[in-house]
């Protein structure tokens, strides 16, 4: 997938190091479900594992020219019934932040699943309080309700914002742009 300023590629073994790094700043953490103590021994376990699930697909967000700045992880992926969910997203490099690759990202994503996958539904949450809700919001999606207690972060649960958008919904938008 590529855009104006990003390439979003299949992550690689090698991207586990960065991806600790990143995962490891509470600016990322702050609305993941990632604990306070995240080690490299669990982002390759988690890595490995996802790569063996064809439900699950893993991506990289490159900055042309800069290199690498966040992740991407979508799951949940129905072939049988055209659903897919947007499961993580970020970016990980703080000076980044703010310039917009995330809305950018998201645009790359939602092209991918309507277009090249062919689903029916994407979904994303986001937790209580995170301000890229609004940002969904702008992109078309569309809240559904409130899963209480639906993640799980250091010993305490989090209630999550669930948001879909729908095939229909989307070449709406895109007739309207």
């Amino acid at each position: 997938m590529e855009s104006e300023n990003l390439i979003i590629r299949k992550s690689v073994f090698d991207d586990c190091e960065i991806f600790t790094k990143w995962e490891q700043q509470d600016y990322v953490k702050e609305f993941l479900t990632i604990n306070k103590e995240r080690t490299y021994e669990e982002v390759v376990r988690e890595f490995i594992t996802r790569e063996q699930d064809p439900t699950k697909e893993q991506y990289t967000i490159i900055l042309k020219d800069k290199g690498p700045i966040g992740r991407v992880y979508l799951s949940n992926i129905s072939r049988e019934f055209d659903f897919i969910d947007i499961t993580r997203i970020y970016i990980g490099e703080k000076e980044h932040l703010g310039k917009g690759y995330g809305k950018e990202c998201i645009e790359l994503l939602l092209d991918y699943c309507f277009n090249t996958l062919k689903m029916e539904r994407v979904t994303l949450d986001h937790y209580t309080g995170n301000l890229a809700g609004n940002l969904y919001l702008k992109l078309g999606f569309k809240y559904e309700g409130i899963m209480r207690h639906a993640a799980k972060k250091d010993g305490k649960y989090y209630d999550l914002h669930l948001m879909s958008m729908l095939r229909e919904e989307y070449f709406d938008l895109k007739k309207k742009s």
